[in-house]
């Protein structure tokens, strides 16, 4: 049986154990509501993005679909794209009979000019979201041997948006985001720049294990669809040439 506890001044009762639990599970509970598991957006057969690339013959079909300002994708809990970071949506789509793995699969940003970029990884998110800003002064500064712990928030993304699981079951699509660091490219980091896909794998039904040929996606597909234009209007001049009847010549004067 618990008991309140007295203080030194008897007229006065510090707070119970009761009341000490009842604050605790408040805060847990406020904490819980914080963090809980967000929806992702509904995902497409991969095809039906502009940014794709089929492979008709092994009927594997990858797409990618970029978020480049935090305002497109305000279901993550952070702003990464606000810190140089592009998050891309690989979607695959499966349509063999056997399931793909994508256990050693490879998805690089392949810049216009420069370098190519492997997907950054929850340390790298937390690394430039959370890292002092300045240590001041000429003091070099010391090594640090104990690695900061990831943020809540950066895990809980990656678990409510990231690949679920590597494995892509036949006649299924499946997606996740993962996020590529172009702080140091110039804009636009799009233009030109290509998502380059490699070693998808897949197992035939005698157990032999088979590799797809790599998948390369041009960001400028996704960027043309972006900025379709319009259907020229008719012009008031091709509206009175369509509409006006051929003028008839005035015979001359007897």
């Amino acid at each position: 049986m618990l008991y309140p506890i007295i203080s030194d001044d008897h007229n006065h009762r510090s707070m119970s154990p009761y009341r000490k639990l009842a604050a605790l599970l408040l805060v847990c509970a406020t904490a819980t509501a914080a963090d809980k598991p967000r929806t992702p957006p509904p995902v497409k057969p991969a095809a039906q993005y502009p940014m794709n690339d089929a492979h008709e013959d092994e009927k594997v079909t990858i797409a990618a679909d970029p978020c480049t300002d935090k305002d497109d994708c305000p279901f993550f809990r952070l702003p990464y794209t606000s810190h140089g970071f592009v998050a891309v949506r690989v979607i695959v789509s499966n349509d063999r009979d056997e399931a793909l793995n994508l256990d050693a699969c490879v998805m690089q940003f392949l810049p216009a000019e420069g370098d190519k970029e492997g997907a950054a990884t929850d340390e790298d998110l937390n690394r430039r979201l959370f890292a002092q800003k300045s240590f001041g002064g000429p003091h070099i500064p010391l090594i640090n041997t104990h690695p900061e712990p990831i943020d809540k928030k950066i895990l809980s993304d990656d678990a409510d948006f990231g690949f679920a699981t590597t494995i892509i079951p036949p006649h299924s699509t499946r997606a996740g985001y993962i996020f590529y660091d172009t702080k140091g490219i110039d804009d636009p980091v799009l233009k030109h720049a290509e998502l380059y896909i490699k070693k998808v794998f897949y197992n035939d039904d005698r157990g032999k294990k088979h590799e797809l040929f790599a998948f390369q996606l041009p960001f400028d597909k996704w960027l043309a669809a972006q900025h379709q234009p319009l259907p020229k209007p008719a012009s008031d001049k091709d509206s009175d040439k369509s509409t006006d009847k051929p003028t008839e010549k005035t015979p001359p004067p007897l």
